[in-house]
């Protein structure tokens, strides 16, 4: 492969972002991506067909922004990566997902990497640092960190900390997600604990264990008919483009955006490392480049399609916007940070990347979140005007 293909890859991506997403097939659940870009592979490449399973549905707006990703891989390959989505469940279970990326029974796996904090706790802490690894980090916060200071580094060793054989590649940062859905408003902890919520695994749930509800973890798919069965009666999963995807509206109409125990989510893929280091220098840079465009795309987004389905729900499904009570933060900030000095004195690499964390907002929290306090004002007091 010659330096100016990747050259020419790397300028039809950038102008891909500056117009859109590239229009991707919603029917099939392999990426068609002939369909996408008309790329040929050449005769004396290395082609390779990678097949990824995903822990949620192939409607959804994860794995729509995730074939994207693939889109982009694919174009700056001049086609020579191609990939095959498959729905949760099509050749594990949810849970399996990771050790079939690690065992080569699929070559990549997507899904938000807290779900594996049962193989090692510091997976928490690059999936979904709990209330913002106490110390106030958000999403784009988040980014910096891992970008500039020293997380990214530390991600790639999560993968031999944890003894698997595998190669991640963060993709789809989210957050803050909303604290959830309700039948009934609630005006205290005490209303909160009536409960049984469904909540994220890890120490996200824990924490909200510690405070007195009755935390129940699931799969996104399994909320709507659990909560129509009665199994939970209230539910968090994301923010409202994805809620309203599973369709929450249609059982609970209360609906709470400020929460702590997702500040910052991210969704990864995962490929089994033998496959990756089958891939020629230039196809490991093409990943690379195509993450990184990933992480922008995915959080402009949010902001967009979270905003036309808030107003879609609100003005169009009866769903009513509450605040927050005020005791549920300090309550949950507590909890939350008692486990993360739990986890911190248990575990050496869990206390590294969490004091990485730490170190990095002690230099960027004050600026940032001080740099957002007058926008946030600003933007509350229009947002007042249109109620």
């Amino acid at each position: 492969m010659k330096n100016n293909s990747m050259a020419v890859g790397a300028i039809a991506l950038l102008v891909g972002l500056a117009v859109g997403y590239f229009a991707l097939s919603g029917q099939k659940e392999i990426v068609e991506v002939e369909k996408v870009v008309e790329v040929e592979a050449k005769a004396d490449t290395n082609p390779v067909n990678i097949r990824v399973q995903a822990v949620i549905g192939m409607q959804t707006t994860e794995v729509k922004m995730l074939k994207d990703f693939m889109a982009d891989v694919t174009k700056l390959t001049d086609g020579e990566v191609t990939f095959e989505v498959l729905p949760a469940g099509a050749v594990v279970g949810v849970k399996e997902t990771l050790d079939a990326v690690d065992s080569g029974l699929v070559d990549g796996g997507f899904a938000w990497t807290h779900y594996w904090s049962g193989k090692h706790p510091a997976a928490m802490l690059f999936g979904s640092p709990v209330a913002g690894a106490g110390v106030g980090i958000d999403n784009i916060a988040f980014l910096s960190w891992f970008l500039n200071a020293g997380g990214k580094e530390l991600y790639e060793r999560l993968w031999d900390e944890m003894g698997m054989n595998v190669k991640g590649f963060m993709l789809q940062p989210v957050g803050p997600e909303a604290l959830g859905w309700f039948k009934e408003p609630i005006n205290s902890m005490d209303d909160f604990r009536k409960y049984r919520f469904r909540t994220p695994p890890g120490l996200p749930g824990q924490s909200y264990k510690d405070i007195g509800v009755a935390s129940v973890a699931m799969g996104g798919g399994d909320i709507l008919p659990a909560l129509e069965k009665g199994t939970i009666d209230a539910a968090e999963w994301c923010c409202p483009k994805p809620d309203m995807d599973f369709g929450f509206h249609k059982v609970l109409k209360h609906y709470y955006l400020q929460g702590l125990h997702q500040v910052v989510v991210n969704a990864d893929m995962y490929l089994n490392k033998d496959v990756y280091n089958s891939l020629t220098d230039h196809q490991k840079n093409a990943f690379e480049v195509a993450a990184n465009a990933s992480l922008i795309k995915g959080m402009s987004a949010r902001i967009y399609d979270n905003g036309v389905a808030l107003h879609e729900l609100t003005t169009k499904h009866g769903v009513i916007l509450q605040d927050t009570p005020a005791d549920y933060f300090p309550a949950y900030m507590n909890a939350a940070k008692a486990l993360l000095e739990k986890n911190s004195a248990e575990n050496a690499f869990f206390a590294e990347v969490w004091q990485s964390q730490k170190d990095f907002a002690e230099i960027a929290v004050p600026f940032w979140s001080g740099a957002q306090t007058s926008n946030a004002k600003l933007g509350m007091a229009f947002a007042n005007t249109l109620k």
